[in-house]
C-alpha cells in the first residue's frame, strides 16, 4: 500500500502492512497494533482508517483505502521502487502516550520530519 501526502504525492509504502519504506528503499519505521514507530522505538503517531495521524492529532498521510479525515487531493503517479535496504533492529518501543483529540486538518509534517530522519 502506498501513502500520499496532502498534495497527493506518494511518500512511502508498505508491502507487508507492517514495515514502511520510502521509494529509495530506506526503512522508515513500522506499524505495531495501531501505532507507528521508527526503528529507534520512538512513537510517531497512529494508524487509523488508512490514515497516519501525527502525535498532535493531525492527519499526515493516507493510503488508497483511507476513509474520513480531510479532503484528499488527486493522487500523483507512484515512482519506481528502489531495492530495499536491510531493516534495522527494532529498539525497545517508547510507551504510547494518550491519543490527543483528532483535528480535521492536515499535518504540516513531511515524511522525513514525521519519521524523524536526520
Amino acid at each position: 500500500m502506498t501513502f500520499y501526502n496532502n498534495n497527493g504525492a506518494p511518500q512511502f509504502y508498505s508491502d507487508d502492512d507492517e514495515h514502511i519504506f520510502d521509494f529509495n528503499g530506506k526503512a522508515l519505521g513500522y506499524l505495531y497494533d495501531d501505532s507507528i514507530y521508527n526503528y529507534s522505538g520512538k512513537y510517531l503517531g497512529w494508524f487509523e482508517n488508512g490514515w497516519f495521524i501525527d502525535r498532535s492529532g493531525y492527519y499526515a498521510f493516507y493510503n488508497e483505502d483511507a476513509s474520513g479525515g480531510p479532503m484528499k487531493p488527486m493522487k500523483a503517479m507512484r515512482p519506481m521502487k528502489s531495492m530495499k535496504e536491510m531493516k534495522p533492529m527494532k529498539s525497545m518501543r517508547e510507551m504510547r502516550p494518550m491519543k490527543p483529540m483528532k483535528s480535521s486538518s492536515w499535518s504540516n509534517l513531511t515524511y522525513t520530519s514525521f519519521f524523524k530522519i536526520d
